[in-house]
């Protein structure tokens, strides 16, 4: 779940490394049971080997698509703050990145709905001053807490800045 090493600066330090909540993978597990069921009850009602064969190769062919592929671009995924930006990176077969600078942004808000206040996470908006204007990761664990802290990060930022344009 952690970023490389290599792919920091000189200096730059994790402050968050974290991943979409386990609540995406609901979906696909709800999938993967069903699936199953539908194999055995097949196996069992019909006892026909061809069609048991059939089904069970159509069955896991629907297994890799709903559950399995779900599962690695989930584990593939991760959201990191370090000291100095913002790093998102995805992807199984084409790995895909974007970073945003901590002095870019320019607002952290979050979005929580009943669902995700039970599970304890939510939609966190980062909004920058770039031509997309904003980047939405959605499912963040502790989306409160970890909005709490990007804003520290930016506050240390707009602090440094000030005193090193008075000095």
């Amino acid at each position: 779940m952690a970023i490389s090493q290599k792919l920091l600066n000189d200096g730059e330090t994790v402050v968050i490394s974290t991943r979409t909540h386990v609540k995406s993978l609901f979906g696909p597990l709800l999938a993967l049971v069903l699936l199953l069921a539908l194999g055995v009850a097949v196996q069992v009602w019909l006892d026909e080997p061809i069609v048991s064969l059939v089904v069970w190769i159509v069955v896991g062919v629907a297994i890799l698509w709903f559950f399995v592929r779900p599962l690695l671009i989930w584990l593939t995924a991760s959201y990191t703050i370090t000291d100095r930006r913002l790093i998102t990176r995805h992807g199984v077969i084409t790995r895909r990145g974007h970073d945003i600078p901590l002095t870019r942004i320019s607002d952290v808000s979050y979005e929580l709905g009943l669902v995700d206040r039970m599970l304890g996470c939510g939609t966190l908006v980062i909004s920058d001053a770039s031509t997309h204007g904003q980047v939405q990761l959605p499912d963040i664990p502790k989306v409160e807490e970890t909005q709490r802290r990007i804003n520290e990060l930016l506050h240390g930022h707009h602090t440094a800045s000030r005193r090193d344009e008075g000095a």
